[in-house]
């Protein structure tokens, strides 16, 4: 008795379990025999043609075998045994990327298990996006091994391996858009390998040109490799008074469910083509290398990503930069964290979400104590995209501008306005309160309210800088808002309309109260 995984009742009603293991055995003895004698069974179809009623019977027949083998397996645990898995189908992929995702199927010892096993490793096998379909189906062994089943995974690879994007994106935060397009070419060498191409125009003159690779698995290691090549500019002159460049390679050493590990070996250029940079970003203008290695842990339990109301998530992200014996590699240390809890109220879908970021970024190496950070490291702070959204430290600030807060120092002399150099130490919280609105069409499209309030502060602490730092002097100089909006989330990303009111800035801050426009993904 073949049967299709994803047709298999979860919650099946429950009997009485007498002779469990023996009737299962039955039942795939005779479904085997079915299918080995091909002559009795055309017999059977050509009296089911002319004999209306045998149809019926037959259908009778599988329905009460389908629903005597749902009620036990709800009574109890129905043991099986793999006795063999078939792939069909993969005329490029090879068969050791496919078995790879079915170590749990084979191991399965009750049918519950199986049924699991095969959910899962058809859900990892459509993630690895070489297959058009994926079909999972478990039928009976052979007859003189009872208590067993074949696994048969039916493929159907990709008929388009080369597939391509093109898009116009915006951040209304930081009144910048733009373009973006990429272009993937699918299993090339079999191996599940994804190659691709992208680049990307901003109106604010950054871009970035990339290709990158995937492998599912690489010379036997347990989870993906990837590798990425890429040039890139970053504009920060309206904020900083500098412009980023850097060519440079990353490479994916672990990835994983909750652990991810990236190497980063950069060359990377700052430069002011405006000639009108404060001291310290003058300071570090030039070039630098870039050799960092970064782990991030994250583990995230919320029902929602866009609009959490139960749940709880952490993340850490660590990072030593310096690992290349170079004279001009750059040596920091940095580690930022996040915390994320969702807590429902259990009316009007109404859920408080609470978080609490911090980070801290500090040179190492022979006179650490009196060298700067570099300044692409730091922290900066401000942007009026969603923290409820993001998981991974501190960054946004409603009301505030992008890069609108913390240390800032003035120009050259003949500038009035000042550059934002950011911060080595970052601390961010918010509470978010949502809840349905009182509209039946809004509420079934997903539309609701929420009022908010958040905090944030940074400080420096390299250059000996910390010796000054109190923890009286940091709470004073905190920045603070409120606000209330309507959210509209989409199956992609999270848009705000709210007005927010600045309850706390600083001097020299860019920031203001009023009606704001944003997105989040």
């Amino acid at each position: 008795m073949a049967i299709p995984t994803k047709n298999i009742d979860p919650n099946p009603p429950t009997r009485e379990p007498e002779d469990e293991v023996e009737e299962l055995n039955d039942d795939e003895g005779e479904a085997e025999e079915e299918e080995d004698d091909e002559e009795e069974e055309g017999e059977e179809d050509d009296e089911t043609l002319s004999n209306p009623q045998s149809l019926k019977d037959r259908s009778s027949t599988y329905k009460n075998k389908t629903e005597s083998l749902f009620r036990r397996m709800r009574s109890a645990p129905v043991p099986v045994r793999v006795h063999d898995v078939i792939v069909k189908g993969n005329t490029k992929t090879k068969d050791h990327i496919i078995e790879a995702e079915l170590d749990a199927v084979r191991e399965a010892s009750t049918l519950q298990e199986l049924l699991e096993a095969s959910r899962v490793a058809n859900s990892n096998l459509r993630a690895l996006d070489i297959f058009d379909s994926v079909n999972v189906t478990l039928d009976s062994g052979p007859p003189e091994l009872p208590g067993t089943t074949n696994v048969i995974i039916e493929v159907v690879e990709s008929k388009s391996p080369l597939t391509g994007q093109i898009g116009a994106y915006t951040r209304a935060e930081a009144k910048s858009s733009s373009v973006e397009a990429s272009l993937k070419y699918k299993n090339i060498f079999g191996y599940g390998d994804i190659w691709d191409g992208s680049m990307i125009y901003g109106c604010d003159n950054s871009a970035e040109v990339g290709m990158g690779m995937y492998l599912p698995r690489f010379k036997g290691l347990p989870t993906p490799f990837s590798s990425r090549l890429y040039l890139s500019t970053q504009d920060w002159l309206a904020f900083s008074s500098y412009k980023e460049r850097s060519l440079g390679l990353s490479l994916g050493l672990l990835s994983s469910k909750y652990h991810e590990l990236v190497y980063t070996v950069a060359w990377r250029n700052l430069i002011d083509p405006s000639r009108s940079a404060s001291k310290s970003i003058r300071r570090q203008l030039g070039h630098s290398l870039v050799s960092a290695l970064k782990y991030t842990f994250k583990y995230d339990q919320r029902d929602s990503y866009l609009r959490p109301t139960s749940g709880y998530a952490f993340s850490s992200t660590s990072q030593i930069g310096g690992l290349a014996p170079d004279s001009r590699s750059l040596r920091f240390l940095k580690q930022e964290i996040d915390l994320r809890c969702a807590v429902p109220f259990g009316f009007y879908n109404t859920a408080l979400n609470i978080g609490l970021s911090g980070g801290v970024t500090f040179p190492w190496g022979s006179g650490y104590q009196n060298r700067p950070t570099s300044v692409p490291e730091r922290f900066f702070l401000g942007g009026n995209s969603s923290p409820v959204c993001s998981l991974g430290g501190p960054s946004a600030l409603w009301g505030f501008k992008t890069r609108g807060l913390g240390p800032n120092e003035p120009k050259r002399k003949g500038y009035d306005e000042r550059d934002f150099v950011g911060g080595d130490a970052a601390v961010t919280a918010f509470a978010d309160l949502s809840f349905d609105l009182p509209v039946r069409w809004l509420r079934e499209r997903g539309v609701h309210g929420h009022v908010f309030a958040c905090a944030g502060n940074m400080a420096k602490l390299s250059e000996n800088e910390f010796r000054n730092l109190t923890a009286p002097k940091l709470l004073e100089t905190f920045r603070t808002s409120v606000g209330a909006g309507i959210v509209l989330p989409t199956s992609l990303f999270r848009m705000e309309i709210n007005y927010c009111h600045v309850l706390k800035k600083q001097e020299h801050d860019r920031a203001k109260s009023g009606f704001f426009l944003t997105f989040s993904a």
